[in-house]
């Protein structure tokens, strides 16, 4: 380990001092470096360059500089999420680092190229907060939470742009109800906003308040033709002024046409004669409308009290069938019973039988 050891270990600390601007402000990483310092370099690096290297971390934590990016990439500012974003990156490969138990030369090479590849990573992730996340808001005024790298301090930065967020068209129908929606998607992540106002516009540019409070949707039931116009609807800030301006031209349509069930199943032709024509005035349709569940139940009923008069008929019918038959047979066991007696009494009594015969 001579000079050129010695280099890499001051092209360690300014690769610290590109970093540290940003990452430094999250105290979980500045407790992640007092560990490594105090813990883990005095048993895995020389104690000269220990020192040295010791030394200028510490001047490259304390510089804060910032990194020398265009204001597209970097402007020095990053909100919470970014951090906490890079701070993660930066904590999972120093673990890596230190769990792997490497000493000296081959330590500062690791770290070396860690905090090289944390620094691309802290340019990606710097470039893509500025294009998608820094001041979202198209139209007028967000107030944005901010961290200042340079100082580490939160402040709330007003991202001005035009207050006057256009003109939305909304059509509703007679007898329905009117919905106007005035939140914009960066509303819930802007600071010091208060109220929304919606106002109804009259002609001569006057103005009547309808609703204010917290709700971002104005709703107005069974509207008429009297409905339609202009509404404005604005969104206040604790500051002068308001956050954004939006305006609702409201047109209202004639009520919805409600179809009319046919009175009967039965369609004649228009010569008079049976059939399934389709009535004067209307387009044959291939729609299959399912029957009403009413009239399913009263079809089924039907059917169950007619079953139920067959099988009652048939029980009678079968009832008196059967009785019939039995009484045939009882008179017929009586006309037999008759003419036995009749034949043993002509055995008993032949003089007699004879008698009658004469």
């Amino acid at each position: 380990m001579g000079p050129c050891f010695a280099l890499r270990v001051a092209a360690l600390a300014g690769c610290l001092s590109a970093v540290g601007g940003c990452v430094t402000c999250d105290p979980r990483v500045v407790t992640a470096l007092e560990n490594l310092e105090k813990d883990y370099l005095p048993s895995h690096l020389d104690e000269k360059h220990h020192q040295h290297l010791m030394k200028r971390v510490h001047d490259a934590l304390k510089a804060l500089q910032e990194l020398p990016f265009s204001e597209d990439s970097y402007m020095g500012v990053l909100d919470e999420s970014t951090l906490d974003q890079v701070s993660w990156s930066f904590l999972k490969d120093l673990k890596r680092i230190t769990d792997s138990d490497i000493k000296g030369e081959l330590f500062v090479k690791e770290l070396f190229w860690m905090l090289n590849q944390q620094k691309e990573e802290f340019i990606r992730i710097a470039a893509q907060f500025h294009k998608e996340a820094y001041c979202p808001n198209k139209c007028g005024t967000m107030l944005q939470v901010l961290l200042w790298c340079n100082t580490c301090k939160k402040e709330i930065h007003p991202c001005r742009k035009s207050q006057d967020c256009g003109e939305h068209r909304s059509e509703v129908h007679q007898m329905d109800d009117l919905i106007l929606d005035c939140k914009l998607s960066w509303h819930q992540a802007s600071q010091g906003l208060t109220d929304y106002s919606f106002y109804r516009v009259w002609g001569n540019n006057s103005e009547t308040l309808m609703a204010k409070g917290k709700a971002h949707l104005l709703t107005k039931p069974l509207v008429g033709p009297e409905d339609a116009g202009t509404y404005r609807c604005e969104l206040g800030t604790v500051s002068s002024g308001p956050a954004t301006i939006m305006r609702f031209q409201v047109t209202v349509l004639p009520p919805k046409v409600m179809e009319e069930e046919p009175s009967s199943n039965v369609i004649t032709n228009t010569d008079g004669r049976p059939g399934q024509a389709t009535p004067a005035g209307s387009a044959p349709s291939s729609t299959l409308h399912a029957p009403q569940p009413e009239n399913m139940l009263r079809s089924r009923l039907v059917g169950l009290l007619i079953c139920c008069v067959a099988v009652l008929i048939a029980g009678i019918a079968t009832a008196m069938l059967c009785r019939g038959k039995a009484m045939s047979k009882t008179k017929s066991s009586q006309l037999d019973v008759g003419s036995d007696d009749e034949d043993e009494e002509t055995s008993k009594n032949p003089k007699k039988a004879d008698s009658t015969t004469q």
